[in-house]
């Protein structure tokens, strides 16, 4: 029986210590959440190997510099005085024979076309390291808005809580005040009407909370919901008077754009590559070996060099074909750049426009709550001296909760509408 106890008594403890750990929630500031998001998050991942990738491919086009070198081991066996006869203009003797050698192929030159690709694929790797950027800001902009999302959520939820209580306080009251007929079972009726609006006001911010947490979760990376102690933020500075300022910032900063002009310059780059189709090319080539077992004809070794040059006279237009279609793109992808400019300064100007609107929102709610506060507590003496109706004092505390929701909501709205700004003048980083 004690064996029995202490297996007992230890799988318990092991089971509690976990679960006791586990319902604790981690604390978490904003930064610490958004370089959480920046090592976790599977977007960041996928945009930085992508940047890897384009880098491979400069390393792939600069291979047409340096020689090209391929070993051979070579064995043949022919009927006698064997040549071929058909398939080829050629009819060269097949001896018997095995060696083994070296071969090696050079360009020399192509006229540019080989530099214009290398220029085309460095920029569109630039390009790749741009974007992988606009990923990180993409992901730490979520990140910023799912965590004052969750704030406000918060925020939210205390106001609900403690309505829940001051309206079932009321209700309490007026209970007793029923019981001794000194209010009617209408002001009874009111009192339990607000106390269940006030509940049904908690059930939906607890859900709000929940949901705000999956945000936060997903924006982390994390597959599962996690729930966290977040830290406040202080208030950020009011947004600057200025937006020209903040459109030219954008210009220079964000990396869309910044990708966006690489990619146009990789395009000239490429409709160069493919106009210089036309021009020659000259490349060397050369081979040496041993023939160990040969027939009387060939002797012991082997070496042979040459010069090549290739001159396009026709392909059917393909040459032509492909240069008009890479100087399209190039142009296409100019407009492309003109375009995401137009919609980079809109952007700009309607968040700034936005965070204007927010910090405005923060003195407007304070006195709103501020008036709420002091019509609730006239509302409440008028009622308690039997001056003022049940009617009057629900749509007091009606008021009152709205005026606090809207008190705690301005804040986080206008520290996500800050996120926002940065994000869009390139500053979120």
């Amino acid at each position: 029986m004690k064996r029995v106890f202490v297996i007992v008594l230890g799988a318990a403890l092991g089971c509690s210590v976990p679960f006791s750990i586990a319902q604790t929630p981690q604390q978490l500031s904003l930064k610490e959440a958004e370089a959480i998001a920046l090592k976790n998050h599977p977007l960041v991942q996928a945009a930085q190997l992508t940047a890897l990738a384009a880098r491979q491919v400069v390393t792939e086009v600069k291979s047409a510099y340096y020689p090209f070198t391929y070993g051979s081991l070579t064995g043949a066996g022919a009927e006698s005085g064997s040549r071929i006869a058909a398939g080829v203009l050629n009819n060269p003797i097949i001896y018997n024979r095995y060696a083994n050698g070296v071969t090696v192929s050079q360009l020399v030159t192509d006229f540019g076309r080989t530099p214009n690709l290398v220029a085309s694929s460095t920029l569109h790797a630039q390009a790749e390291d741009e974007n992988a950027q606009a990923t990180r800001e993409e992901v730490l902009l979520q990140v910023d808005r799912a965590y004052y999302g969750a704030l406000r959520a918060q925020a939210v939820l205390t106001v609900a809580e403690e309505t829940v209580q001051e309206r079932q306080l009321v209700a309490d009251q007026v209970t007793e005040l029923a019981r001794s007929k000194l209010k009617s079972g209408l002001d009874l009726s009111f009192a339990n009407v607000n106390l269940s609006e006030a509940k049904l006001l908690l059930v939906s911010t607890q859900n709000d909370v929940t949901a705000a947490f999956a945000q936060l979760s997903a924006a982390l990376g994390y597959q599962d919901n996690r729930t966290f102690s977040l830290l406040d933020e202080p208030l950020s500075a009011p947004p600057p008077p200025d937006v020209s300022d903040l459109v030219a910032q954008a210009m220079q900063n964000r990396p869309e754009l910044a990708s966006l002009r690489f990619d146009s310059q990789s395009a000239q780059r490429f409709a160069k590559a493919e106009r210089d189709l036309w021009f020659p090319t000259v490349s060397f080539a050369g081979s040496a070996g041993l023939i160990p077992f040969h027939q009387d004809p060939l002797t012991n070794r082997y070496a042979a060099a040459g010069l090549n040059i290739n001159i396009p006279i026709f392909n059917g237009r393909l040459y032509s074909a492909r240069a008009a279609e890479a100087r399209l793109k190039a142009e296409a992808a100019d407009q492309s750049l003109r375009d995401e400019a137009v919609r980079v300064a809109r952007d700009v100007r309607l968040a700034w426009s936005n965070t204007q609107t927010g910090f405005q929102r923060l003195a407007l709610t304070q006195q709103l709550l501020d008036h709420a506060n002091l019509a609730l507590d006239l509302a409440q003496q008028r009622y308690k001296l039997g001056l003022g109706s049940i009617v009057e004092l629900s749509q007091a505390q009606l008021n009152q909760t709205q005026a606090q929701i809207e008190q705690a909501s301005a804040k986080y709205d206008y520290q996500a509408q800050i996120a926002y700004l940065n994000y869009q003048i390139g500053t979120l980083r």
